[in-house]
């Protein structure tokens, strides 16, 4: 079962939080811990906002898991861990874009999806060091 607990630990040291809105490195305006929806230049918000956003952002990338990836809750927690991080960074679309490396994961073959995992503009450019602590669980299951 998901801990969501370390998940939201694992987002908001992964995002960090940012009260004011700003550009990620994908070029899109965030704040709080990686919230995108609706945001716009100049705009502020409380540490609370930012913690509610990051749950419902969070229930979010959970529940498009569950509708395309309906496997994904069978594998070990540090593993469904990993899948819901990307996810959450990535959104559902472009994580969906890593189709060998969800292949490996579905049929268990975790070195060959975490090999998929790095051959990534995300690995090795956007977010390697994030990507690297990801993969790490992909891998090793801990």
């Amino acid at each position: 079962m998901l801990d969501l607990t370390r998940l939201y630990a694992d987002l908001r040291r992964d995002e960090g939080l940012r009260l004011v809105a700003y550009r990620c490195t994908a070029g899109v305006l965030t704040i709080g811990y990686g919230h995108t929806s609706g945001v716009c230049e100049g705009d502020t918000c409380t540490p609370e906002q930012a913690e509610a956003w990051l749950q419902n952002d969070v229930a979010a990338a959970l529940t498009g898991l569950d509708h395309a990836l309906p496997w994904w809750r069978r594998l070990a927690e540090s593993r469904q861990r990993a899948l819901a991080n990307m996810a959450f960074q990535l959104g559902l679309a472009r994580l969906l874009g890593f189709k060998r490396m969800l292949a490996a994961l579905e049929r268990g073959d975790y070195a060959t999806a975490a090999a998929e995992a790095l051959n990534s503009k995300w690995a090795r450019e956007d977010t390697p060091e994030r990507a690297h602590r990801v993969v790490r669980l992909i891998r090793e299951g801990k």
